[in-house]
């Protein structure tokens, strides 16, 4: 059975745009991509001490369960030389990809959390998720995409779609 899943992609290593551009290419391989959003360049946010990021949304319609998506996230981030164990948490990364929704599945297990537990918080995932479908619901807060943007407190990071 398939499932119509939400993923945020980030760059702020090297070439940003082909980094994003390389990485939605390399999803082919784990299901149909759908709607990309725009580019956005966004402010770092947590460790703010780093490049600013160019960040996207890319829809894939997967045949994949959440984990073997997840499974082949990680061997993307890796192929493309992604080291989460030498990098930093939130330190800069030339990939990073989150899967923000699955269908309407909520799972809470070490290792994967969907939907993405801090997406709603966070300006440069909802507005480019908004641009490809505003409608999409988040299964526990039981809200739109749309309504999650419209909420946000104006210091929830600046994004800047190019």
């Amino acid at each position: 059975m398939k499932s119509i899943t939400y993923l945020s992609l980030g760059s702020n290593v090297g070439n940003r745009e082909a980094n994003l551009r390389d990485a939605i290419s390399c999803l082919a391989a784990l299901g149909t991509v759908g709607k990309v959003s725009s580019f956005y360049e966004t402010e770092p946010v947590e460790f703010t001490n780093q490049p600013w990021f160019l960040n996207c949304v890319a829809e894939l319609d997967t045949a994949k369960s959440p984990h073997e998506l997840m499974r082949g996230l990680l061997e993307i981030e890796k192929q493309m030389g992604r080291d989460r164990n030498a990098s930093a948490p939130k330190g800069p990364r030339k990939i990073d990809i989150d899967i923000l929704l699955f269908g309407d599945q909520a799972i809470d297990d070490p290792g994967l959390k969907i939907p993405h537990p801090a997406m709603h918080k966070r300006r440069f995932v909802l507005a480019p998720l908004a641009e490809i479908d505003a409608e999409a619901m988040h299964p526990v807060l039981e809200r739109s995409v749309g309504e999650l943007l419209d909420e946000l407190p104006a210091d929830a990071g600046l994004v800047r779609r190019l």
